[in-house]
């Protein structure tokens, strides 16, 4: 594989959700895995060509290095994305958002939706009080067990 097939699957890895891309190709096998937030490290397994170990050493040197933000701090009962998806604060573009910052809700209340693989899941609030942080942009990705709200 050459270095600029590499250098574009650690950058492609490094700036999307995917957290491992494994790839076999007639000159070996590469596995790049995200180790932390925005960091890839790149792995040459059983590569017969000799000058693997470079390979590795140059992929490794140009996987950018990330240091690790804390996340805010939540105090309360954190709402958590119950499957991996889109998350949505309304029903449609330009609709009133099922809730925020400030606004008493009820258990069983719907406070967002996630959609996935096309389909359009109501999320509903597992705790009655007040939704104090919402810690997802509309439209961004989420991933199972991801908290999505805080309510006090």
């Amino acid at each position: 594989m050459d270095l600029r097939k590499l250098k574009t699957l650690i950058d492609l890895v490094s700036e999307s959700n995917v957290s491992e891309l494994e790839i076999t190709e007639a000159e070996g096998k590469v596995r790049i895995v995200k180790s932390a937030p925005a960091a890839a490290v790149a792995q040459v397994v059983a590569a017969p060509v000799v000058a693997a170990p470079a390979v590795q050493a140059m992929a490794e040197a140009a996987a950018p290095t990330a240091v690790p933000v804390a996340a805010p701090a939540a105090v309360g009962h954190t709402v958590k994305s119950p499957m991996v998806g889109t998350f949505y604060r309304a029903s449609s573009p330009g609709a009133k958002p099922f809730a925020e910052i400030g606004q008493t809700i009820k258990e069983g209340e719907t406070i967002c939706i996630v959609e996935a693989m096309k389909i359009l899941n109501e999320i509903e609030a597992d705790k009655s009080g007040t939704i104090t942080q919402i810690l997802v942009e509309n439209g961004q990705a989420v991933e199972y067990g991801q908290p999505m709200f805080v309510i006090e």
